[in-house]
């Protein structure tokens, strides 16, 4: 074959090889231009898409709000329930707090003219409002307005229970959130009082005959008791102390698990409450109540279902230690790059009366909303830009090798401390 001839330019002789020119220059400057002005547009393409998500969401939000006065129940439903996520997934204050009076009277009136399902959507919806507003003259004046129609519902006997309930629940909360007046806050003590205290074991030993759903009414109203207790002054507590201490113990003999689960933490948050104003407290019936506390830590009676059983065991040793000790099993909350302890029971009652409404949006408010970090004292929010988070994430790999050496050490330490049963035969 011939030999194919040099192609002159780049690949050929140095002697063909053109200099540097000012040519060259000029298109250099034109390709570093062009790429600069396309990340540029792009970054402002990203802000035009953020802004029209937002613009977006937030004409979902209006249509929610004019959809809680439709005639019909499942649209007013859709919408409150639709709101009740918006709210606890995300920061609304600004856009919330303009139509504060609206969301207010549509609350108000899914309340008054509601029907079960409804009223405890709205009940609900009435937290999350005051948990966006925070503790301050625009929740106190959203509270205003719905606390009598909540305490109408919670004293009626003749209402849906499922409204009770939610009322009860909601009443503690919203009370505690924007009540700015301490002896309205005994007052609301006390209508919880008229109920939960229903459910006490009489003196002669017999039991209230009482259905599962009042049970659970009692339960959520002595939880918000329980939740309102935290706030009291140091003379309140006294005086709760001697007229309660002696008689919650009779709750620790109901039928129904969430109320002795309820009543066992109640005593423990109120023994740590009274331990903090008089050191030298001393309670007479502290034997029988150690005792009775520790037959429930160790409960195995057959007719109780496994899983009642295993979950009363587990706060009831917690209880135990409280009463008898003064000590709290503290556990440390993640979030983002910040972590919470959870060191004692008045922080673990708020603590679980927020996630009850916030849910699985908690370690959000808790990184976002100055108010609950206001609550467990967490100092103002950390601003702490996107690729910093990504940065301090772990690869998937380092999560799995984690877990896997967590899960091999927890299984160790179960089986070292698993009961065994060795025939050891005659001696």
């Amino acid at each position: 074959m011939p030999r194919t001839k040099k192609r002159s330019g780049r690949g050929g002789q140095q002697g063909n090889v053109q200099p540097f020119s000012d040519e060259d220059s000029s298109v250099e400057t034109l390709s570093h231009c062009s790429s600069l002005s396309e990340r540029t547009s792009a970054a402002e393409e990203a802000g035009e898409t953020e802004e029209m998500a937002e613009e977006d969401f937030q004409y979902k939000l209006k249509v929610y709000i004019d959809s809680t006065v439709d005639k019909s129940a499942k649209t007013r439903q859709g919408a409150l329930d639709g709101l009740k996520t918006a709210m606890a997934t995300k920061i609304l204050y600004e856009f919330i707090s303009e139509r504060r009076m609206t969301i207010t009277d549509s609350i108000e009136r899914c309340l008054k003219k509601g029907k079960g399902v409804e009223q405890c959507a709205a009940a609900s919806l009435a937290c999350l409002l005051c948990i966006q507003l925070g503790s301050g003259i625009e929740s106190e004046e959203v509270f205003k307005t719905l606390k009598p129609v909540f305490r109408t519902i919670h004293n009626d006997g003749a209402a849906n229970i499922q409204a009770r309930q939610a009322c009860a629940t909601s009443l503690g909360l919203c009370t505690l959130v924007a009540e700015d007046d301490i002896m309205d806050v005994y007052a609301t003590m006390e209508c919880f009082e008229s109920l939960f205290t229903h459910s006490y074991v009489r003196e002669d030993g017999s039991r209230p005959s009482v259905n599962p759903q009042t049970t659970q009414l009692h339960t959520n109203a002595l939880l918000s008791w329980a939740l309102l207790l935290t706030i009291c002054t140091g003379s309140h507590i006294r005086a709760i102390a001697q007229k309660h201490l002696a008689k919650l113990p009779r709750l620790l003999e109901n039928d129904d698990v969430n109320m002795r689960i309820a009543a066992g933490e109640t005593i423990a948050l109120l023994f740590e409450l009274i331990r903090d104003v008089d050191p030298e407290f001393d309670y007479d019936d502290w034997e029988q109540l150690c005792e009775q506390l520790n037959a429930l830590a160790t409960d195995c009676n057959k007719h109780r279902a496994k899983t009642d059983k295993r979950k009363q065991r587990s706060v009831f040793r917690d209880v135990l230690k409280a009463v008898e000790e003064g000590d709290f099993q503290s556990e440390t909350i993640r979030f983002a790059t910040e972590r919470m302890v959870i060191d004692s029971w008045v922080k673990k009652r708020t603590y679980d009366a927020f996630r009850e409404f916030v849910g699985s949006g908690m370690n959000y408010h808790l990184q976002a909303n100055e108010f609950i970090r206001d609550v467990f004292e967490l100092g103002p929010p950390m601003l702490i830009d996107s690729a910093a988070l990504k940065a301090m994430k772990s690869s998937r790999l380092e999560r799995h090798l984690y877990n896997a050496a967590a899960f091999k050490a927890r299984t160790k330490a179960r089986n070292k401390f698993r009961d065994k049963r060795v025939d050891v035969g005659e001696f």
